[in-house]
């Protein structure tokens, strides 16, 4: 008997394909063919070939000097803040509470930055971080540190960190406290009737736990401070000088206040390839130590994990037992 497969279903999936192709094949399309040409405008366009991307990516010339410098910010900016936020998030969400009326006010606590929008977020730091009437700038002043973001790169580079630190590092607080809920309280006994210490805890039961959730919340706020764009643009502009134009804003400058479509198609394409490709390599690293520590694991002989310092094989089966 033959059976009969009903292909209907794919219907109610053609308006998501329309939608996606309007919204961004086609936009890309657009985006592509402007890298390959030139405008003296009039909607007059000539054949440019690769010459963009290869003014580009040659740092002797002024567009690609321009691109790189912007390239090392974005870079920089994104290291320090997961250097920053990775570990607050984790130590946050250790010092959450498991349990009780305080856990939701907890949540809602932290979930409160998540909900502020980004063109918001910059106006309330750009009044707050002011020298005359903002708290942070009239504060540092009053204390003797000589503070003003919009005539110090070294003010305006901390000043963004932090800004994105205190509306970003809920995020990561969040993803990793889903993590820890779902450890079984099996394994915080058995840690305890072995005497276990909060380190040994950590490192054994609860960091492996949050691995995945660690993975996901680095590529989030990797893409996320990577494209950064609205904050340090109502906050600074960019400035002072150059010092926080990042390759959003200069790539936002050179499309609409220069309006060089070219050269600014070409670069939009050439930061999309570094963000997948920069998310792959995380991805594509983290998982495989990922499967490399759980295939140690299932290979690792009980007295070997003893003697490594891990849980004892004794308390180690019926722990494994009592979770599934």
């Amino acid at each position: 008997m033959t059976k009969t497969v009903n292909q209907k279903a794919w219907l109610l999936v053609l308006p998501v394909f329309a939608v996606v192709a309007f919204s961004a094949v086609l936009p890309l399309m657009t985006v592509v063919n402007y890298s390959f040409q030139d405008t003296f405008g009039n909607n007059q366009f000539f054949w440019n070939g690769l010459g963009w991307f290869q003014e580009l990516l040659d740092p002797s010339t002024q567009f690609g000097e321009r691109f790189f410098d912007s390239l090392w910010r974005n870079l920089l900016f994104s290291g320090v803040i997961l250097a920053i936020e990775v570990p607050l998030g984790i130590a946050v969400a250790l010092s959450m509470p498991r349990e009780g009326r305080s856990v939701a006010f907890c949540l809602v606590l932290m979930a409160l930055p998540l909900l502020i929008p980004w063109n918001v977020v910059g106006t309330i730091w750009q009044v707050f971080a002011r020298t005359d009437i903002g708290l942070l700038g009239a504060f540092l002043n009053n204390l003797g540190i000589d503070y003003n973001y919009a005539g110090s790169a070294l003010a305006a580079w901390v000043t963004i960190v932090t800004m994105d630190v205190w509306h970003w590092t809920s995020l990561v607080a969040l993803l990793c406290y889903a993590g820890l809920k779902s450890i079984p309280d099996a394994y915080y006994q058995a840690a305890r009737i072995d005497g276990a210490s909060q380190w040994a805890i950590f490192r054994t039961i609860q960091l492996p736990k949050m691995r995945r959730v660690l993975l996901i919340a680095v590529l989030l706020r990797f893409m996320d401070s990577f494209m950064i764009y609205t904050e340090p643009f109502v906050l600074t502009g960019g400035g002072p000088g150059n010092a926080t134009t990042f390759l959003s804003i200069d790539l936002v400058k050179l499309a609409l206040g220069q309006f060089d479509l070219g050269r600014a198609a070409a670069m939009s394409l050439v930061y999309n390839l570094i963000i997948l490709s920069v998310c792959w390599v995380f991805y594509t690293v983290m998982t495989n130590v990922d499967a490399g520590n759980r295939t140690v694991l299932a290979d690792t002989d009980p007295a070997d994990a003893h003697a490594a310092g891990s849980l004892p094989a004794a308390t180690t089966i019926p722990l494994d037992r009592r979770a599934a």
